[in-house]
């Protein structure tokens, strides 16, 4: 078991999300940075989809009631184990009775806190992920509160690294603001002009941005025709254009049918550089045809299929 001695504002539980049930009107959710969330479970010696702590917005602390391991993966931080810092995207092993405290985040937005074996809620709709609109998955369906205690999944005697660190070409680096962008199935109701400003413009973040969506500040993307379609399906990545012209990126949590055009679609190997962006922070985007999307979606997964041999002693 590990206990929640002091929350964050935000802390849930997710892992690599519930698919198959976007015909039924929910979404495939999980963590908003799969690629941390991947990382950091394949350093603890679990499946890369395994359910981890996604935690924002601020500080806390967790102790452990027997011996374990855990990683840090994603968002930058001030940690520590029991007094001595933790560095990112390691395996540590903590004791009985040991205590992490994470402070500030220095860098990034989702910070992953996996431990070895997984953490042991009852899966619903296949997944353990929370998705707070429903209120359903991991513990209750809402936020962890402080005194919660999770269960701990059993590991494998002789598998669980410990002291391993992710090479530097393999841990995840979010300075990358440029991401790919596939044209989406509503492209022609825009102007080239609307998507060379697409192309061109260094968006900000809007602080009005959570898990279903992020909103993007700069010039507004302008429509030939009316901003209003029939509902339709989107996916994460998908970039909505509504009434106003300001974009929207649909995230983890966002809607399974939509109104609003899709001029284009992020790259989904590149989402979790924009879920890591603080409001505020930019982001650009680049051209790119679907094959070159799907090739950087298997580099990724090359990259971390390494990083687990490495982490086995391979």
């Amino acid at each position: 078991m590990i206990e929640i001695v002091a929350a964050p504002p935000y802390l849930t539980v997710q892992d690599a999300g519930r698919p198959g049930h976007r015909a039924d009107g929910v979404p495939g959710g999980g963590a908003m940075d799969r690629w941390a969330l991947a990382v950091g479970n394949v350093l603890v010696g679990n499946g890369t989809g395994a359910a981890a702590l996604e935690w924002s917005l601020g500080g806390g602390r967790l102790r452990w009631d027997r011996a374990g391991v855990f990683a840090l993966a994603g968002a930058g931080v001030e940690a520590a184990l029991d007094g001595e810092p933790v560095a990112m995207h390691r395996s540590y092993r903590a004791r009985a009775g040991s205590e992490l405290v994470v402070g500030r985040l220095v860098s990034g937005r989702f910070l992953y806190v996996a431990l070895a074996g997984g953490i042991d809620v009852a899966p619903v709709l296949g997944s353990r992920s929370t998705y707070l609109p429903a209120r359903f998955g991991g513990v209750e369906g809402r936020l962890l509160r402080t005194g919660d205690r999770l269960a701990i999944g059993e590991t494998v005697e002789g598998v669980v690294p410990v002291g391993f660190g992710a090479p530097a070409e393999l841990e995840p680096r979010y300075e990358q603001s440029e991401c790919g962008l596939v044209r989406g199935p509503h492209v022609e109701l825009f102007s080239a002009d609307a998507w060379r400003v697409l192309m061109e413009t260094a968006f900000g973040i809007d602080p009005a941005s959570d898990r279903m969506g992020y909103r993007l500040v700069g010039p507004a993307i302008e429509h030939r025709g009316d901003a209003a379609l029939p509902s339709a399906p989107v996916c994460p990545g998908a970039v909505q254009i509504p009434a106003g012209g300001r974009p929207i990126v649909l995230m983890a949590d966002g809607p399974t049918v939509g109104g609003y055009p899709v001029i284009a679609v992020v790259c989904s190997a590149d989402l979790p550089f924009i879920a890591q962006r603080m409001p505020g922070e930019v982001v650009r985007f680049r051209a790119m045809t679907v094959d070159e999307s799907q090739r950087a979606l298997r580099r990724r997964a090359v990259a971390i299929h390494t990083l687990a041999h490495l982490a086995r002693g391979g």
